[in-house]
């Protein structure tokens, strides 16, 4: 049987517009699906996803110290168990031992039962058990003579850079005989040696004996 050309032509036709829906629905979603692929940013590299904060390293009985532009120790941080982590470059230390020194005086003790340095090593923040000890020191060429003093409170900050340990906290201030305490914390100054007690104080003040004077 022979078929007739124009009737080709129309099944054809037919055809396509049979179609033509399939075929415009396809089109439209390749178009969607490149849309999508163009707005999309690239998936991130296994380094470049949000790190966990988990421990990169831990060192058993560490310590960290600066110094100053001098050359000299300008403070010492020791600790039983260092733990550094990754994300943000903190530290916690179990119990941490902190030394400032500053020229032609008594070097300070910070001590606490837990701590944690920040990432710029400028902020170490000091939990449970937290004291400042400075002993007592003789009378030199450049410092009157000054008593032994203790500041305790459950918690301190120390200000790395600014010589500066604050408090909100409830303290107790010892200094050579005398006792004070302070609901509202207080600021020690590691520069002058001198503790600023905040709020309402109590306590006595005993007259040191004229030989230490």
């Amino acid at each position: 049987m022979q078929l007739n050309p124009q009737t080709i032509k129309l099944g054809i036709g037919r055809t396509l517009l049979r179609l033509m829906p399939l075929i415009l629905m396809g089109a439209l979603t390749l178009a969607t699906f490149w849309l999508v692929r163009k707005n999309t940013p690239p998936e991130k590299s296994a380094l470049e996803r949000v790190r966990l904060h988990e421990p990169d390293y831990i060192i058993n009985d560490g310590a960290l110290s600066a110094l100053n532009e001098l050359g000299n120790t300008k403070y010492r941080i020791l600790g039983k168990k260092v733990t550094h982590y990754d994300d943000d470059a903190s530290i916690d230390i179990l119990t941490p031992r902190l030394r400032l020194f500053q020229p032609n005086k008594a070097p300070v003790t910070v001590k606490a039962d837990t701590g944690h340095l920040d990432g710029d090593l400028t902020i170490l923040d000091l939990i449970d058990n937290a004291s400042i000890f400075r002993p007592a020191q003789a009378a030199t060429a450049f410092e009157p003579a000054s008593p032994r003093m203790l500041a305790s409170s459950s918690y301190f900050k120390v200000l790395i850079n600014d010589d500066i340990i604050e408090t909100d906290r409830p303290i107790t201030l010892e200094q050579g005989m005398s006792v004070m305490h302070s609901t509202e914390g207080g600021v020690f100054n590691n520069i002058e040696q001198s503790m600023t007690l905040s709020g309402q104080v109590k306590g006595r003040i005993e007259r040191a004996p004229r030989g230490n004077q």
